[in-house]
Formats: C-alpha cells, sequence, structure tokens
C-alpha cells in the first residue's frame, strides 16, 4: 500500500474511537467552542443514524434542522421525509422531483417533522481540517457503525 495512503487510513480508527468517547450534544445545545472542519455524527441513543462531513461545522449541524433549511441544505431531513413518506425514489423528472415532493403537503409536513427530529438527535463531531482525510473518515465510520442513512449512491 502506499505509505502515504497508509498514513492516511491509520488515523482513521484513533479518530473514530475520540469522536465515540465525546459526550454527545443536540443542535440547539453545541458549545460556543467548536472546532471548525471535520466530520459529525446523529445519533438515536445507540443507533447510529448518518455521518457527515464539512468545513463549517457548527453551521452545517444547524442547517440539517433549521426549520427555514431547504431540501439542499437539510438533505439528510429530506431523506426522512422521504422515508416517512414512501417516496424512496429519486427521479430527475418534473413529476416526483424535490420540488415537486415539497408542494404536496404530507411531504412539507414530513420533511418539517424530520428537521424537528434532527434537532433533538444526538450529535457527535471530530475536528479533520485535512480533505482527504474527511472524506476517508466519513466513509470509515459509516462502514464501521453501520449507519443506515449513508448510502454513498450517485446520483
Amino acid at each position: 500500500m502506499d505509505e502515504d495512503f497508509r498514513e492516511h487510513v491509520e488515523s482513521l480508527a484513533p479518530k473514530l474511537a475520540k469522536l465515540l468517547a465525546q459526550l454527545p450534544v443536540t443542535v440547539p445545545t453545541l458549545p460556543p467552542q467548536m472546532p471548525l472542519r471535520g466530520v459529525y455524527l446523529f445519533s438515536n441513543g445507540n443507533e447510529h443514524l448518518y455521518v457527515g462531513r464539512t468545513n463549517t461545522l457548527r453551521r452545517r449541524l444547524q442547517n440539517h434542522c433549521r426549520p427555514g433549511s431547504t431540501h439542499l441544505q437539510a438533505a439528510f431531513a429530506f431523506r426522512l421525509a422521504r422515508e416517512a413518506t414512501d417516496n424512496l425514489r429519486a427521479t430527475y423528472k418534473a413529476a416526483g422531483s424535490r420540488a415537486a415532493l415539497l408542494q404536496d403537503p404530507a411531504f412539507a409536513n414530513a420533511f418539517v417533522d424530520a428537521k424537528a427530529r434532527l434537532r433533538q438527535l444526538s450529535v457527535r463531531y471530530a475536528e479533520e481540517p485535512d480533505p482527504i482525510r474527511q472524506c476517508l473518515l466519513e466513509v470509515y465510520i459509516a462502514v464501521v457503525l453501520k449507519t443506515r442513512y449513508n448510502d454513498f449512491d450517485n446520483h
């Protein structure tokens, strides 16, 4: 294995251990001081649901659950709304598109409810300024913790 890549890979397990050792918070109770760049993990009790990465941790976490966040800002909530309304298949046609789903009152309500639900979930985060390690860490955490809402599918 390439030595540079090995160095990146060997950094993953300790970062995950540090993340899991962190006391969880909720988005409304994020501490005043937190890293700018890194990965974050949404959990419901012992069930780890979703891991993401960002260069703006506080803002990204808030966007996931802010009532006014759009489907682009609150992608995890949008996915939860899809699940709640049984609209699981993405489409690139006007009928069934994200915009069309948001015009459906049942879906729009499910989206609002999902953002509210995310405000109550446990959140942990780990600093990682390096973009390559961020990417690898996101995938590593998703695989190890079997986060059910990460699929890494192409769109």
